[in-house]
């Protein structure tokens, strides 16, 4: 899927409570989607907040992340006696297309499907984390590596990496594709209302997670 990531993660409120430009900057992005942004439903009572969208080569926005829990810090493997780890989950909206020519006509824009929904949680995932023995200075050969084990993963959603799991979209129970490892769990599937859904997260487990269309975006700004 090409497309490229503008990053906002979520920033400080001005004096008297007034969002700073940046922020607002974030959610526009946001609300330019022509499709619904799906985040966890009524169930879950915590915080929740933007974390960023994707666009194509067109402009046009692709997918986006909503973030509810503890904002992740990128973690090792290992914790310091006593320290807590981190409940987050992330749900990834992506939109549902086809094959299709660039709005400049000059190319054609990659399908989305639930591979891509997959991909985009797997690196997610992979992005707020690395084994706590591994030096910084390789950080990004791990990640590349673990990249394409990602994508890998994503392109193979009947493999034994994955098993199934029914959750709840919107009221109605529907198979996600779902795979753990030491850094977390992700899962995708679809919602049969245009859009595709991935997850990812930590310390929450998926089992009782349920997904809805979020009502008003910008309220999580």
């Amino acid at each position: 899927m090409e497309t490229t990531s503008r990053v906002g993660a979520q920033p400080p409120a001005a004096e008297g409570g007034q969002q700073l430009p940046s922020a607002r900057r974030t959610v526009d992005g946001y609300l330019l989607a022509p499709f619904p942004w799906y985040g966890l439903d009524e169930a879950f009572t915590g915080p929740r907040w933007l974390m960023q969208v994707g666009t194509a080569a067109d402009g046009a926005v692709e997918h986006g992340s909503i973030g509810h829990g503890d904002e992740p810090s990128v973690r090792g493997e290992a914790l310091a006696a006593g320290e807590s780890r981190e409940k987050f989950a992330v749900v990834v909206t992506v939109a549902e297309h086809p094959s299709r020519r660039s709005a400049d006509g000059t190319g054609l824009l990659e399908a989305t499907s639930v591979s891509s929904a997959a991909w985009l949680a797997g690196v997610g995932l992979l992005s707020f984390t690395w084994p706590g023995q591994m030096d910084h200075t390789l950080r990004d050969d791990w990640l590349d590596q673990q990249t394409e084990t990602a994508w890998a993963l994503a392109d193979d959603l009947d493999g034994s990496e994955w098993s199934t799991l029914s959750l709840p979209v919107d009221g109605v129970a529907v198979p996600f594709h779902y795979r753990e490892s030491e850094f977390g769990w992700v899962l995708a599937g679809t919602t049969g209302s245009g859009v595709h859904l991935g997850a990812y997260g930590r310390g929450m487990s998926a089992y009782g997670l349920g997904f809805s269309v979020v009502k008003d975006v910008a309220a999580y700004a």
